[in-house]
């Protein structure tokens, strides 16, 4: 119940105090004389007082009604803007404001969740609203509005609205266009040639129909005919002639065209009626006249719509069919197959052949087109029999930017399930790394340099650090690999990776390192910005080698100073104004040709031969430039070669932090103290880790999963740090963690795990813990455990 104003209470208490008073005379009249007349008056009054009150309360709540009452113009102004359908209603049930595109997509206005849509959808809307009001938002997916998926998102808005956005409706904006000429000034044109328009659903009603077909098949030309069964408004006689239930045998025979403007067989179907103006002929035929009135038809409607003779020539098309086929409409095509790829040529070529001859219904089928040969089309083939020398109607859905959108959509698939393979690989892999180095680690130790083992132990040590460099590297490219950024000088990282580059480029290729003045320190994984600059330095050295096998050529590694000011004067819409330092990477070889430069960063794509190239190499480089916060951009040079250019942003940090980068000095005394709880599924793991950690002095308990863990801390005292996997079964390590945390709040924790800390830290959520990267070496978990400890 709304409150009153402490103002307005205040008004009203004279007329609370007058009700009341009156009321009570009344029973105490009544009580002692016995007067019924006299309390009758009283009693009287007081009801009158009452209805004052009444009538002022509800005054009040008209005022705040006014005052509260949301202007909504903008709103909806906004809303006509969105290219989804948009309404909202209020509290009760009310449509407050909907955008056009609600109005196009619903034909009209009505209030959800009661839509013309079937029972079972209203039935989900109702359900979706009310998890809306009571959750705040809700999602329905694939619901059929007119035989085409739309999806609802609904919303609440404060605590009185409910947003309710259709997503999808782009494909049925073409019906809703047919619709409007239907309606508007060109079904009356189309009425004036003798053509009866009419919308029809999939279930066989009208949805919308022009002036000419009411006035004939209902007598006015204003007559409703939304929602009538289109087959009532039709009669077939003994012969198979069509004409309309109104005018009965006497009247005049109709020719019935359907036009497929729509793909599927749940979408919406125009049909135009013409007069028959020869019923001698065998098989009726459409004069020329009503001939060009049906071509006419086609040139005004948005589908893409072609007619073909007999023997397979254009007649004619509509400009939507050559805009969606891209023909020059200077030099038009003789025959559809000229437009088709050498592959497609013969079923196209057969399929206009079989609906020339008389074959019923309509067949879809995939074409790719000569000049866009990678993306596909879909082609609608009918019979077209009655159109003089047209025999066959093909209908092309412009379809380029839907097609773009699917192939971009398909790439982020692609990527999602490769790094989903990547991770879970990563982790198995890891753990397997992890085992084999730390076995190592401990040989090493009972090892000295010159021993015989000594040289096999490094070697296999180095081979392992090889393969968790390959893991690294693919779930770069998705960017998925776990960062160690640093505050450094790009210099100093060219300075790491010189050596190893001179020996990758060979005795040909010549190395010019350069390096400019004033450079901004930047924070990046010093390893994999030495990953990036080998990648880009590997495929300039190819490039090199093709265009000059014998000569190579010069590859330059340049470092720079890119002020705001000079960002600002690019005008570039990818790189945001600020301070960057850039490198750029130049080599002397064959450049990158222009068809491709828009594709290098894909993951997969590659140049190379069969079995010299995974296509992994830039998509990496991509992968982590991005990750680190910076751009990359790839260019040709006039003459010969391309460049590539990085820009990373420059870090505000004071001058002491920078000095320092970017390796901070290790501490060498790794010795502890304290019992560590580790938790690791993995047998060879938990051994490794176990041994290491207890030859640095702790005492080392250990656990083979959550639920053990939660046992073994019951039975010891408070250990001072826990160590845990993070991945198990049964029971994830956060999972056991706060469940620990609850029971010792301040107990520091370790994490270690194979997949990626940026993929976990959902799961994680958990403060003040660190995270240990698997494959780690004895030293560094030994390096993590003191860390921990020493902020404890």
């Amino acid at each position: 119940m709304a409150t009153l104003p402490t103002p307005a209470l205040t008004r009203l208490m004279p007329l609370f105090a007058a009700s009341a008073a009156g009321l009570a005379a009344a029973a105490l009249i009544l009580f002692t004389l016995d007067d019924r007349l006299v309390a009758l008056g009283f009693a009287a009054a007081g009801i009158l007082a009452g209805g004052v009150l009444l009538a002022a309360r509800r005054l009040l709540h008209a005022e705040q009604a006014v005052e509260s009452s949301t202007d909504w113009t903008v709103a909806h102004a906004l809303a006509a803007t969105s290219e989804d359908a948009l309404a909202v209603t209020d509290r009760a049930g009310r449509l407050v404001t909907a955008n056009p595109r609600y109005e196009m997509l619903f034909a009209g206005w009505p209030t959800p969740p009661s839509l013309p849509v079937s029972d079972v959808a209203v039935a989900d809307l109702g359900a979706a609203a009310r998890n809306a009001w009571r959750e705040g938002e809700a999602h329905v997916d694939n619901i059929q509005v007119y035989g085409a998926p739309v999806s609802l998102h609904v919303a609440r808005v404060g605590e009185d609205s409910l947003v309710w956005r259709f997503v999808g409706v782009q494909a049925l904006d073409l019906a809703a266009q047919v619709e409007a000429l239907i309606h508007g000034h060109t079904g009356d044109r189309l009425a004036a040639a003798g053509i009866m328009a009419v919308m029809v659903t999939p279930e066989g009603r009208v949805r919308s129909a022009n002036r000419v077909f009411k006035a004939r098949a209902m007598g006015s030309p204003d007559s409703p005919a939304e929602g009538r069964d289109f087959a009532r408004f039709l009669i077939t006689d003994s012969a198979g002639l069509v004409r309309f239930e109104r005018e009965g045998l006497e009247g005049t025979p109709l020719r019935v065209l359907q036009i497929p403007f729509l793909d599927g067989d749940d979408t919406p179907m125009l049909v135009a009626l013409l007069d028959e103006e020869n019923l001698n002929l065998p098989s009726p035929a459409i004069g020329a006249s009503a001939s060009a009135h049906v071509r006419s038809l086609i040139a005004m409607l948005p589908s893409g719509l072609a007619l073909v003779d007999r023997d397979g020539r254009f007649v004619s098309m509509n400009d939507a069919f050559v805009r969606a086929a891209r023909i020059n409409a200077a030099a038009p095509p003789l025959y559809p197959i000229d437009l088709v790829v050498r592959e497609d040529k013969a079923a196209l070529a057969d399929a206009v052949r079989r609906f020339a001859g008389g074959a019923a219904q309509s067949a879809e089928m995939t074409v790719r087109f000569n000049d866009v040969p990678e993306e596909p089309v879909a082609l609608t083939i009918a019979g077209a029999r009655g159109l003089g020398d047209a025999a066959v109607l093909i209908s092309l859905r412009d379809s380029g930017e839907e097609g773009k959108l699917k192939r971009q959509i398909a790439q982020a698939t692609k990527m999602q399930a490769v790094g989903q393979l990547a991770g879970g690989v990563a982790h198995d892999f890891n753990n397997i790394l992890t085992a084999i180095i730390g076995h190592c680690d401990l040989m090493l130790m009972r090892h000295s340099p010159g021993d015989s083992d000594y040289d096999d132990i490094q070697q296999i040590r180095a081979n392992s650090n090889r393969a968790a460099s390959l893991t690294r590297q693919l779930l770069a490219f998705s960017r998925q690999q776990t960062l160690r950024p640093q505050v450094l000088q790009l210099p100093d990282v060219i300075s790491e990776v010189s050596n190893l580059l001179k020996r990758l480029l060979g005795e040909t290729v010549r190395l010019e390192v350069k390096h400019g003045r004033n450079l901004g320190p930047v924070r990046a994984d010093p390893g994999q910005l030495e990953q990036v600059v080998v990648n880009l330095a590997v495929n300039a050295r190819d490039s090199m080698l093709t265009a000059n096998p014998n000569g190579g050529g010069t590859l330059t590694i340049a470092t720079s100073c890119v002020a705001a000011a000079e960002v600002r004067q690019m005008d570039d819409d990818v790189l945001p104004v600020g301070d960057y330092t850039a490198l750029r990477i130049i080599d002397t070889g064959t450049g990158i040709p222009p068809d491709i430069l828009g594709k290098i960063w894909e993951p997969f794509f590659t140049t190379k031969e069969v079995g010299k190239g995974t296509g992994l190499g830039l998509s990496t480089v991509y992968g982590i430039i991005k990750q680190s916060g910076g751009f990359i951009f790839a260019d040709n040079i006039p003459g010969g070669g391309a460049e590539f250019t990085i820009y990373l942003p420059v870090h505000s940090a004071p001058e002491a932090v920078v000095a320092k980068a970017p390796v901070k000095p290790k501490q060498i005394d790794l010795w502890g103290s304290g019992t560590i709880l580790l938790v690791e599924d993995e047998d060879m793991v938990r051994a490794v880790a176990e041994r290491a950690l207890t030859r640095q002095g702790y005492t080392v308990v250990t656990a083979e999963n959550g639920e053990v863990a939660l046992e073994k801390i019951a039975e010891i005292d408070k250990p001072d740090l826990l160590i845990s996997d993070v991945v198990m079964p049964s029971m994830d390590g956060p999972t056991m963690a706060r469940q620990i945390r609850a029971r010792y709040p301040d107990l520091p924790i370790l994490f270690m795990s194979g997949y990626a800390e940026e993929q976990l830290r959902k799961s994680i959520d958990i403060d003040n813990v660190a995270f240990l990267p698997k494959p780690f070496s004895v030293q560094q978990l030994a390096e993590a455990a003191r860390d921990v400890l020493a902020t404890k």
